[in-house]
């Protein structure tokens, strides 16, 4: 069974990135994963693309050939893929049906909120047995002003209702939340999506004339009570393992049981059987199952790591890799040292 990410968030939100390194991390947990580029305007591809939507169509071709604009060339190159989705199908069915598919989609959000080609897609996606969950990324900086928060707050309830698919909003660029300046409230406010009443006197105070309708729209987003962001700092392997962890919940990765590990026969699925007779379920990443193993991690701790007290963690950072650095350099003396005395010793 196929598992994948719909990665989707405005432009700038980091959507290539993340998929640059989540293939980073997954190769070297030999988990395997392929990455699917289907935005027809991204010339500019950092990781090993496994199918491209330019093969099909490009957005430049499209606006040249019918006088159309960036927004309207984009969505008429999603109908496109749509009415050829055979093609997506093939290139699919070509990788296994044990892959894991980023499927890096472009960043007009109308295509997450509105339009229906998106999700017409992702619902043939479905029918041929993809398991998926949408994640969907918003770039940090924006919790550090009131009116721009209310508005990714909103515009990710609209992602989720539309795409209806198991979701995960992710606060990317979390690293560089402090050059913005300083939070109103601790990072968990922002987060957990806390009594959204509290930005009352921000909001009315920014937008005196709009003061209802702020507060109204809040009251809308809690009323659905849906909407909670993870946070993400792509270079950080911490903060990866733990988005990871929380997406492959959402798909049912979690469940998958590691590539090396056969249950035993005569298993059963009761689970008040033995454990010797149960099979193993407990695959967080198939063939590297252990590496999730304590990466859980609180707000509190993201929050000291990139906000309170990031000089000194890099600092601390640094001197680790130092240390590791100096380590590798022994190690690989006390090789070449070992070397040259089998070498004078002979055979």
């Amino acid at each position: 069974m196929p598992f994948g990410e719909i990665v989707v968030g405005a432009p700038g939100s980091g959507k290539s990135t993340y998929c640059y390194g989540k293939h980073q991390l997954c190769s070297a947990l030999n988990r395997p994963i392929a990455v699917v580029n289907l935005d027809p305007a991204n010339d500019n591809i950092p990781y090993p693309c496994a199918v491209d939507v330019s093969e099909l169509i490009t957005l430049s071709a499209v606006m040249e050939e019918h006088s159309l604009g960036p927004n309207g060339g984009m969505l008429y190159c999603m109908e496109y893929l749509e009415a050829n989705y055979d093609w997506l199908e093939e290139r699919l069915a070509a990788l296994g049906k044990d892959a894991y598919v980023l499927f890096d989609l472009p960043g007009q959000v109308e295509l997450s909120t509105n339009h229906h080609s998106l999700k017409n897609i992702v619902q043939k996606l479905g029918k041929s047995g993809f398991r998926l969950a949408a994640v969907h990324l918003c770039d940090a900086h924006y919790v550090t002003d009131a009116s721009k928060y209310i508005s990714i707050l909103l515009l990710s309830l609209r992602a989720m209702l539309h795409l209806e698919l198991p979701h995960v909003n992710v606060l990317s660029k979390v690293d560089l939340i402090k050059q913005y300046g300083d939070l109103d409230f601790n990072l968990d406010f922002y987060t957990e999506v806390q009594d959204l009443s509290y930005l009352e006197n921000a909001l009315s105070s920014a937008t005196p004339r709009f003061a209802a309708l702020n507060m109204a729209i809040c009251e809308l987003i809690e009323d659905f009570g849906l909407v909670g962001f993870e946070t993400l700092a792509v270079e950080d392997k911490h903060s990866m393992l733990n988005l990871t962890r929380v997406i492959d919940r959402a798909t049912g990765y979690v469940f998958v049981p590691p590539a090396n590990t056969a249950a035993p026969s005569g298993a059963v699925n009761d689970p008040n059987a033995p454990s010797s007779q149960r099979p193993n379920t407990y695959g967080l990443f198939s063939s590297a199952a252990g590496a999730l193993a304590g990466t859980r991690s609180d707000v509190r701790d993201v929050q000291e790591r990139w906000v309170d007290s990031r000089e000194d963690w890099d600092a601390f950072e640094r001197k680790q890799w130092r240390e590791e650095g100096e380590a590798v350099r022994r190690e690989a003396e006390t090789a070449k040292q070992k070397s040259k005395i089998r070498e004078r010793k002979g055979p």
